[in-house]
């Protein structure tokens, strides 16, 4: 726990709370504003399809400019915009909104894991990191279910200014972050990155389950339309909790026995829960699956993350956080895209349990990787 690693703490809390205080209130408000239904997937898939083209750009940012300067840019982006988003209901508004917000994040999401994992010990990787998720978890837990009640009682202004300001908020703490990691003869540029299946698998495993996460945060509220909003503020908190507690459980677990027995029965889990919420009509069965769903998301987080990075030297952190995220985003992005056109074709119900089946194709890389994900290469 150095001055370094409680400072880069801050910055995680400012990005995490802008980020999911706004992530399910941005879809609604293209929705309520005239845009219909068919409006939350775009708003959505505009954030992480910039935050994906922005990620692999990422850490040759960093090594030109350092990290300092890389973290609170995207500090900027992602918060700035947010000031501005109920300017206007236009479409056209909204998605560059959520553009520019998903350019912003990449910055802060790469950059900062990049520093991040170079602040822990590798002996302690697993549960530092899932020290990190919990740090970023919390204002997730809080802040993803927090702004959509806000919404309904306070209005979608206010909230997308708090969401704005504390990403701006942040920026005071990165002054005080190291700036640059010290050179290395062997560096993971992002293509090599790309042609390594030793890397490459666990990001797949990882965008199979963050694919069920987007369309969770973004259709859930849409998909439960007899019931009030409270029901699915209170799934997303069982969804945002249970993936915080099974991160650090996992890192835990990393650390004395590995991370590659986790992905499995952590990929099985996210699809079981997945499938439950197919149940849009019976809350338990919502509850469950939301909650089901994050056990699984959270063992996956730590374990494809934690088994990336043993995976590279210190010089390959960058280009490991850049696949992750991209894992990450590319996975919420296509879902939260592909989901309405699905749901619209089928129903809401159907499409939930598609994309359970869906999810299962990940168990290949998996197992594959289970066999042969030792060696870097």
């Amino acid at each position: 726990m150095t001055r370094p690693l409680l400072l880069r703490f801050v910055s995680i809390i400012g990005a995490s709370t802008s980020f999911f205080l706004l992530l399910s209130v941005v879809p609604l408000y293209a929705e309520t504003s005239g845009g219909g239904g068919s409006a939350a997937g775009p708003a959505t898939g505009a954030l992480m399809v910039a935050t994906v083209v922005g990620e692999p750009a990422t850490p040759r940012l960093v090594a030109r400019f350092g990290y300092r300067l890389v973290l609170a840019t995207g500090l900027v982006l992602l918060g700035a915009p947010a000031l501005v988003l109920t300017a206007s209901a236009d479409m056209v508004w909204i998605v560059a909104v959520c553009l520019v917000r998903g350019l912003g994040f990449a910055f802060t999401v790469v950059a900062g894991g990049a520093l991040t994992a170079s602040l822990i010990p590798p002996e302690r990787r697993g549960e530092g990191l899932a020290l990190v998720g919990i740090v970023s978890g919390v204002p997730s837990l809080v802040a993803l279910p927090l702004g959509v009640w806000l919404v309904g009682h306070v209005g979608y202004a206010p909230v997308c200014l708090a969401g704005g300001l504390a990403a701006l908020a942040a920026i005071v703490s990165v002054p005080g972050l190291p700036d640059r990691e010290p050179a290395s003869k062997r560096s993971v540029t992002m293509l090599s990155g790309l042609r390594t299946a030793a890397l490459l698998r666990p990001a797949a495993v990882f965008a199979a389950t963050a694919l069920a996460a987007g369309i969770l945060v973004t259709f859930l509220p849409l998909a439960v339309p007899s019931v009030s909003l409270g029901l699915v503020s209170v799934a997303l908190f069982a969804q945002s909790a249970a993936a915080t507690v099974a991160r650090w459980v996992a890192g835990r677990h990393s650390d004395r026995r590995g991370p590659a027995g986790l992905v499995l029965p952590g990929l099985a889990a996210a699809a079981a829960g997945t499938l439950l919420t197919a149940m849009t009509h019976r809350p338990v069965a919502v509850m469950a699956g939301a909650a089901l769903f994050g056990i699984g998301f959270g063992v996956i987080q730590n374990a494809t993350l934690t088994l990336m990075y043993t995976r590279v030297s210190a010089a390959g952190y960058g280009t490991v956080s850049a696949l992750w995220n991209v894992a990450y985003d590319a996975g919420m992005g296509v879902g939260a895209l592909g989901f309405g056109v699905l749901a619209d074709g089928v129903g809401y119900p159907v499409a939930f349990a598609l994309t359970a089946a869906l999810m299962l194709t990940a168990v290949a890389p998996a197992r594959r990787d289970r066999r042969h994900g030792e060696r870097l290469g």
